[in-house]
Formats: structure tokens, sequence, C-alpha cells
């Protein structure tokens, strides 16, 4: 009987079969290659993904920020612009108004000044009737003066108002320059400053008959 050897009955009889084995494990080794150059393509491509996601987001910030600059500019220029005009014509009227205000209140110390000399009329001078048209006078003045300030500054009728708010106290006037909306105290004043050339004229020939008299 013929001796039996293994091995060379397993290359004799499955030849093909280890040549199969040997290209799957080449074939399974070029796959996972294969699929670990594409592990590394896609990690790559990732990264440059996420890199291309940051520049974008750089770049809408950038915008927003830029357009938010455009227009916060544009919006202060055109705010600040006005703001300023506005406070440079408020600040005129005002010193037109406290100009208005010094000279009135120059005129009321003028006219007191002439009230607090007037001395008392001794009608034991020849010359009395004389002085006490001239105090007469004075005095008239000095009222006419106190009523045209009333006319000009609202304060000085009681009401709590800014003086400088306005000079005349008039928020709307009419055609002819009158005020549309006034107290009967200050229609009383109006008639007043515009009547008192008649009634010193009055007085002055009231007192002329009675220096004849």
């Amino acid at each position: 009987m013929a001796a039996f050897n293994e091995p060379d009955l397993l290359e004799e009889d499955f030849p093909a079969n280890t040549e199969q084995t040997v290209l799957l494990a080449d074939d399974q080794e070029e796959l996972d290659n294969q699929a670990t150059s594409l592990q590394t393509k896609l990690a790559e491509l990732n990264r440059a993904r996420e890199k291309l996601e940051k520049e974008k987001a750089t770049v809408e910030e950038s915008r927003r920020r830029f357009s938010e600059f455009e227009t916060g500019r544009e919006e202060m220029l055109h705010e600040i612009t006005r703001s300023v005009g506005l406070l440079e014509e408020a600040q005129m009227d005002s010193q037109r108004e406290a100009e208005q205000m010094t000279r009135t209140l120059n005129d009321l110390r003028d006219a007191l000044l002439k009230i607090e000399t007037l001395g008392d009329v001794d009608t034991q001078n020849d010359q009395w009737k004389v002085l006490l048209t001239r105090n007469l006078t004075t005095i008239e003045n000095a009222r006419m003066e106190l009523n045209s300030a009333r006319l000009k500054w609202v304060i000085l009728n009681g009401e709590q108002e800014n003086p400088l708010s306005s000079s005349m106290n008039i928020a709307h006037s009419s055609p002819l320059g009158l005020p549309t909306q006034i107290s009967f105290g200050q229609l009383c004043l109006w008639g007043l400053a515009l009547t008192w050339p008649l009634l010193l004229v009055g007085i002055i020939i009231a007192i002329a008959l009675l220096l004849k008299g």
C-alpha cells in the first residue's frame, strides 16, 4: 500500500482555492486602502467645508457691519444735522427774546427810578401846578411802560410760562398780527396801549385848563 502525503494531496487537489484566497486577500487589502483613502479625503473635505463656512460667516458678519456702518452714518448725518439746525434756530430765538427782555427790564428800571425820585408837591410853591403836571406825566409814562411789558411777557400777568418761550405770548396770529386767543385783561391792555397818546394829550389839556383857571 502506497504511503499518503497529505500536504501534496492538498496542493494537488486545491490549487485554485489557494490562488483565489491570495487574490481575495489582495482585493480586501486594496479595498481597505481605498476606504482609508476615501476616509482621509472625506475628512479633508469636511475640514475644507468647515473652513469655507467660517470664511462665509466672517464675510456675512463683515457685510452686516458694513451695512450697519453705512446706514448708521447716513442716519446720524441726517438726524444730527437736523437737531443742530433746530437747536441753532431755538438758540437764536432765545437770544432775541433775551435781548427783548433785557430792553424791557431796563425800561422798567428807568421808570421805577423816575417814580422813586418823584417828590411831594408843595402847594405853597408857586410852581406846584407845573410840578404836579410833570409828576402825573411821569406816572403815566411809567404805567404805559408797565402795560407794554405785560403785553410782551405773560409772566407779569401771573401766568406760569417760560418768558423766553414766547416774547409776545402769541401761539397763533391773525393776518393783522393780533393774537387769536387773548383774555379780557389783555384786550384792555391792548386798548390802553393803542389809546394812551390820546389819553396823555387829554390829561395835558385838562391840566393846562386848570392852570389857566
